[in-house]
């Protein structure tokens, strides 16, 4: 039962009074009939480049260009046609982006440009066409090409390089790399770089031009290609304006009749604790005023998949056209995987046109959700804020129940960057006149931040650049330690320190100039410790084939690489055993059923974590990381790479769908490093590439054919 909050006399305690639950009734306020009045397509006109693309365009003919536009203001449309310049002169391009999904998207988008002959996709899973002229990858593949380039001492072979999100460049745990292809790539390749708006344009284009010497052109777009208009949907079913119009004031405020909202609802009564709201009532409600298709943006994977549950009204039915050209589609999508066909979630999308989309899930269902809403045969998607940071499938509404999100340790306060990635989803291009973002009201829902935010600046971009032993070794192939403290010197985080005399992040404080110098020395005694480097400064051997292992623990798959830990004739072992150097959490290994866990895997297992314990302990005393090794990811590569069923691994390994298939591909892109070293170690290499074809298999194979 819900409850009506009631202030007191000052230093009273509040009283509740039990109020019967609203029923929602489709309603609008008055004022919303002039903006209802514009949804719609609009008509179709012959396409006409925007100004701003035109001036981008013009730009990289002469300099660098940093691109700050909306989600869906035309970026990839500057891309494609400044790569086709490059093209029809013969040259050669690269494409860049942060994201596997985003990757594929813009690899399909340019075989249907170019041809398929002329386009390469590397990704780490995906290898094809590896020498074509024009190249779309993920950035840390890039950055590796760069590294080859420079120990080899040739030029990187292309003539022109774009940087896709290039917002990334602030990103916790993967700016280190997009600062790293930006210091590094050589002067004569012009650099494109698109983003969503970022607050220090000037003072990313002023580092970029102190080190790379060449003028980097700032072309700003802040006008949304489609008009945003906020809305507040009231627990009674009614839509009202979330702001007020205000002739006086440049700044606006919440709209009156959601401030009376507030004040009579202190306890937000959108949806209990714990509970969500009515989710197929309120989709009624939307799809009463049209304003579907819509993302919902939801706190969690749970909440994603119990939404579906929420959503009983079978609105196809009086539209059988439809529900047969989304069934016909649905059945293409999911021909080529016999799992994903059996999906739990497909009566949800065959009979309601609604689906859930996060990171538990398989890629290959990812993408048929994907693939349905793009094409708009999807009223709703419930998702992960994810889905804001570049998944291509855009709306007419977006709906926002909460004002925080999981940043991966702790619910914080949207930033102003994270929101606008949100509401940049609603209003596609083409075919919608407006775009609506919706809120509704709810425990976790602050909306008078979510006032401030639609009208805050874009967030800076703060360097996150930070020393790892696959850095060191790699720029110790090719530099001496005084040109890499060059190297470090042109870092975005002591450019930023001159301008402002201190740099600060969650990571790092860098209080003078030599941080970085000396966290360089400090991984570099470490190496020269243990023989990777020798008292020259100089790779030794073990160095050398180290650095080409470019994870996440290379050091500690090396030591086990010298103590002859891993098995060089049992690929499903192997696979098993390198998982344990994957995993990212803390297992309950205790818990694990015996019966479960073959001998030799076991045996293996606890070779290798005693061997390998000591090394550990200098890696952690010395304030280096050194994840603990856990046997039931090991247990579960081991049954998988021995044909086990999916549904059987999934049980063992106590983890999602997307979870499993994250941990088997970054096993596999491990197997791939070490396959790498066949010179050095050629039966393990050849063990690793059989682990390799026994681990990719339906339904992960699927997702990549």
């Amino acid at each position: 039962m819900m409850k009506s909050f009631h202030k007191h006399k000052k230093g009273g305690r509040p009283t509740f009074r039990k109020r019967k639950p609203l029923k929602i009734r489709p309603g609008r306020d008055g004022q919303l009939e002039k903006v209802f009045a514009e949804i719609g397509k609009p008509e179709e006109t012959f396409f006409q480049p925007d100004p701003f693309q035109l001036e981008a365009l013009s730009a990289i003919q002469t300099a660098d260009c940093l691109v700050t536009a909306p989600t869906g203001a035309g970026k990839t449309w500057i891309a494609e046609t400044a790569v086709a310049h490059i093209f029809e002169r013969q040259g050669k391009a690269w494409y860049a982006s942060p994201l596997k999904a985003l990757t594929n998207g813009i690899y399909s988008i340019f075989c249907a440009k170019f041809g398929r002959g002329n386009v390469g996709i590397l990704t780490g899973d995906r290898k094809e066409n590896p020498e074509a002229p024009i190249i779309v990858g993920t950035t840390e593949i890039l950055r590796n090409h760069l590294y080859d380039a420079m120990v080899s001492g040739e030029d990187l072979a292309t003539d022109f390089v774009i940087l896709d999100e290039a917002h990334f460049l602030g990103d916790e745990d993967r700016g280190v790399v997009w600062e790293e292809i930006m210091i590094y790539l050589p002067y004569r390749i012009p650099l494109l770089m698109l983003s969503a708006t970022i607050g220090n344009a000037a003072q990313i284009a002023g580092w970029l031009k102190s080190i790379r010497k060449r003028k980097c052109i700032i072309v700003e777009e802040t006008q949304r290609p489609v008009p945003l208009y906020p809305l507040f949907f009231h627990p009674s079913g009614t839509l009202l304006p979330l702001l007020a119009d205000s002739e006086k004031n440049a700044k606006k405020f919440i709209h009156k009749k959601v401030v009376t909202y507030l004040h009579d609802h202190e306890s937000q009564s959108g949806g209990k604790s714990g509970k969500l709201p009515p989710l197929g009532d309120i989709i009624r409600v939307l799809n009463r005023y049209d304003l579907l298709p819509a993302i919902f943006f939801m706190k969690s994977r749970a909440d994603c998949d119990q939404a579906l549950d929420l959503c009983t009204e079978e609105n196809l039915q009086n539209d059988p056209d439809r529900k047969a050209a989304l069934n016909s589609r649905i059945e293409a999508l999911v021909a080529q995987s016999p799992h994903v066909a059996k999906h739990k979630q497909r009566w949800q999308l065959e009979h309601l046109a609604v689906g859930a989309h996060h990171s538990g899930q398989l890629p290959a269902w990812k993408i048929v959700i994907e693939t349905l809403m793009t094409e708009g045969l999807l009223d709703a998607v419930f998702a992960t804020s994810t889905v804001a940071a570049g998944v291509n499938f855009p709306a007419r509404s977006v709906v926002i129940l909460n004002s925080d999100r999981f940043n991966g340790t702790e619910f914080q306060p949207l930033s102003p960057t994270e929101f606008h990635q949100m509401t940049g989803r609603c209003g596609r291009r083409g075919k919608d006149k407006i775009g609506f973002a919706v809120m509704l009201p709810g425990k976790f829902m602050n909306l008078r931040l979510v006032t401030d935010l639609i009208q805050s600046p874009p967030s800076d971009v703060n360097s996150q650049i930070r020393i790892n032993f696959s850095m060191v070794l790699n720029l110790l192939m090719s530099h001496t330690p005084p040109q890499i403290e060059e190297l470090l010197a042109k870092s975005f985080a002591a450019f930023q320190l001159a301008k402002s005399g201190k740099r600060k992040n969650s990571r790092i404080f860098i209080e003078d100039r030599s941080y970085l110098w000396r966290d360089f020395l400090q991984h570099l005694n470490f190496l020269k410790a243990y023989k990777f480097v020798n008292p020259r400064d100089e790779l030794t051997d073990d160095g050398r084939w180290t650095a080409r292992l470019r994870i996440d623990q290379p050091l500690l798959i090396a030591e086990g690489f010298r103590r002859n830990i891993f098995p060089d004739a049992d690929a499903s072992l192997l696979a098993g055993l390198i998982a344990a150097f994957v995993n990212e959490r803390e297992t309950a290994d205790e818990d694990l059923d015996s019966n479960l866990i073959p001998k030799t895997v076991l045996h293996h297992f606890l070779s290798v974590k005693k061997s390998l314990r000591p090394f550990a302990k200098q890696l952690t005393s010395h304030g280096f990381e050194a994840r603990p090794l856990c046997l039931q990811p090991v247990v579960t590569l081991h049954a998988w790479a021995e044909g086990r069923p999916w549904e059987d691994c999934l049980r063992i390994s106590g983890l999602s769908e997307g979870d499993l298939a994250r941990l088997i591909l970054r096993t596999t892109d491990n197997l791939r490093h070490i396959r790498n070293l066949e010179e050095v170690f050629p039966e393990i290499a050849r063990n690793a590439q059989a682990a390799i074809e026994a681990v990719m298999r339906e339904p992960l194979i699927s997702f990549y054919e």
